[in-house]
């Protein structure tokens, strides 16, 4: 077997895009927060979070063998297709685990707890109650929301209202971009035994959620305008603009509303990634100009 082949592998056990992803957000986090901006910081909150998410990405895949095996998107991963073994992907997992923690504990122990927190929270409780119950969706925000808010305590060392109004952010953010994934994938998701959609429905009723989840998302992301949060706050400007970005999403959402097709969910999956991406940069660049 070719380097090329295990490296596609080893990405994809991984999950890179996904990883990168929850790195630019606690990057995002450490700029917000940091006094003066730290290289070294920068570089180990970067690399002991790849690491983290990478982790339960593979203890994830491991627990979902079977169940990849069933369904298209997932069918061609190292683990199904048996181009990976178990064993294998447990030395990734748990070695990543360890060295992951043991970079963000460098950092402060505080980021290391929230780190661990989130690896068990993904791996021991949200991945097993996929196949239970639509309110493991529940549980997954909060691993899922804990990367922006983790930045802000590796620069600070401490948890007080700002990273919590991070948390938050991120938190609600989750069940929109989450359940236009579950509506995109919910045939698939079937055939594996998974409901994920809020109540167990695709419809109207489902939908509703999205929209309830999405306003909850915009007011959050503007709180902070109000400087009630501590040293996090945001110029009124800012706020417009966070708040025209937000309508997007809610656009979207209330198109699915009304046509219920797979092309207003994707819309509004894409729009929810370009969403938390910019958010995250608007809130940067608004605190560098104060």
């Amino acid at each position: 077997m070719n380097f090329t082949a295990i490296f596609s592998d080893f990405k994809q056990l991984t999950k890179v895009g996904l990883s990168l992803s929850v790195v630019f957000s606690s990057l995002a986090g450490y700029l917000l927060a940091a006094e003066k901006i730290e290289i070294s910081i920068l570089l180990l909150l970067a690399i002991g979070g790849y690491l983290m998410v990478g982790a339960s990405n593979a203890f994830n895949q491991i627990i979902e063998k079977d169940t990849d095996a069933l369904m298209k998107r997932t069918m061609n991963r190292p683990l199904p297709t048996g181009r990976m073994h178990v064993s294998m992907a447990l030395v990734i997992a748990i070695s990543f685990t360890i060295v992951g923690l043991a970079i963000l504990y460098s950092i402060n122990p505080k980021s290391a707890l929230f780190g661990a927190i989130s690896i068990f929270l993904y791996t021991s409780i949200y991945t097993p109650l996929k196949a239970v119950t639509p309110l493991a969706v529940f549980v997954g925000a909060i691993p899922g929301a804990i990367p922006f808010m983790l930045g802000w305590v590796a620069a600070t060392n401490q948890f007080s209202i700002e990273p919590g109004m991070l948390f938050l952010i991120q938190f609600f953010w989750q069940f929109p971009h989450f359940w236009a994934i579950a509506w995109l994938q919910y045939d698939e998701y079937k055939k594996a035994g998974f409901n994920l959609m809020p109540m167990g429905q695709k419809n109207k009723k489902a939908v509703i959620q999205i929209i309830i989840y999405t306003c909850c998302l915009i007011i959050v992301s503007v709180i902070p305008v109000l400087k009630l949060t501590g040293s996090f706050y945001i110029y009124p400007i800012t706020a417009v603009i966070l708040v025209a970005l937000g309508s997007t999403m809610l656009y979207y959402a209330i198109k699915l509303y009304k046509h219920q097709t797979n092309k207003e969910a994707r819309q509004l999956m894409l729009s929810s990634v370009l969403y938390i991406t910019l958010i995250q940069v608007i809130y940067v660049v608004d605190k560098f100009l104060h």
